[in-house]
């Protein structure tokens, strides 16, 4: 969880220091969904991102040199530099891709539960989403098809409270968006996005479920977005007031806390840990900053396949 602050932290930085081209949407505050998830998964196991998309690279295994490479557009970069923030992906990791499209990412993953199945294997497809991504046609098809053919797929909403700007009860039709799930006759449960443990055991036991046949599951994580829907907006739509109180809510604090009283941590140990990831944070940039630019010639390059058969 603190990698994933971290490297949000200078993101956000160098973004505001105009040395980042495109657009940044932080994950600051949610980090505990990604932690807790990807703890209960293998590295040949799916994952299909969103927009917001860093934390789920990061806690799936992603390299954090290539990921702020392609932060900096440079042809080290995880997509040479022509994805950016929102478009990242690891296939050696299962990471099947950020997407810019709001629940593009959730048929993307039954098609990976769908290919898991046809090859009888026991990895499982994680699809991440947010609250407004659950009220798009995907979000609906994606669950039906998932329930009709049991797929080992495992939905997890994370549900920060705002699409863009939009407040969640000004735009969703039930209180828990897991309630839904009742719709397509599959597990549904609701839980603290903020609490690192609690999303590790619901997602342990979806993804168990998954792996044995059992078909999906649809976990909402509730969390909040602390910073606003990309770097530079002015979050003109809700109180600062409400920010606050969600701040004394974030995950890492509350399980540095609890680490410490189990006596698993001592500050020491949590300060080294800080400093160790600081320098690999500081490295990724050194590294970013030290990457050549794309050349012009190469603006089209692997941007199109001709799967024709023709040779022209």
């Amino acid at each position: 969880m603190q990698k994933i602050r971290k490297f949000e932290q200078a993101a956000e930085q160098l973004f505001l220091e105009g040395k980042l081209p495109g657009f940044i949407h932080l994950y600051i505050g949610e980090e505990a969904i990604a932690a807790g998830v990807m703890a209960t998964l293998n590295k040949n196991d799916y994952i299909t991102s969103t927009h917001r998309g860093h934390g789920h690279m990061i806690a799936k295994g992603g390299d954090i040199n290539l990921m702020m490479a392609e932060l900096f557009g440079k042809t080290t970069g995880y997509c040479k530099g022509k994805g950016g923030s929102m478009h990242i992906a690891d296939f050696s990791v299962g990471v099947l891709g950020a997407n810019g499209v709001v629940g593009g990412g959730l048929p993307i993953a039954i098609g990976a539960g769908l290919g898991i199945k046809i090859k009888e294997t026991s990895q499982v497809a994680i699809a991440f989403f947010g609250d407004g991504a659950a009220n798009t046609g995907a979000f609906h098809e994606s669950l039906n098809f998932a329930s009709i053919f049991r797929l080992p797929v495992v939905f997890i909403n994370e549900n920060n409270q705002y699409a863009s700007t939009a407040k969640k009860q000004e735009t969703t039709s039930v209180e828990n968006i897991s309630d839904r799930a009742i719709s397509y006759s599959i597990p549904g449960v609701t839980i603290d996005g903020n609490n690192v443990l609690a999303v590790y055991e619901a997602a342990k036991e979806a993804v168990e479920r998954a792996r044995d046949k059992g078909g999906p599951t649809l976990i909402e994580a509730k969390t909040y977005r602390l910073k606003g829907h990309f770097v530079g907006d002015p979050t003109k739509y809700r109180e600062q007031t409400e920010v606050n109180n969600f701040w004394g809510k974030e995950p890492i604090n509350i399980f540095e806390k609890q680490l410490i009283n189990w006596e698993i941590l001592n500050q020491k140990e949590i300060n080294n840990i800080n400093e160790r990831l600081d320098n690999q944070i500081l490295e990724a940039i050194k590294f970013a900053e030290n990457s050549p630019e794309p050349l012009p010639e190469e603006a089209l390059t692997d941007l199109f396949v001709d799967d024709t058969g023709y040779d022209y």
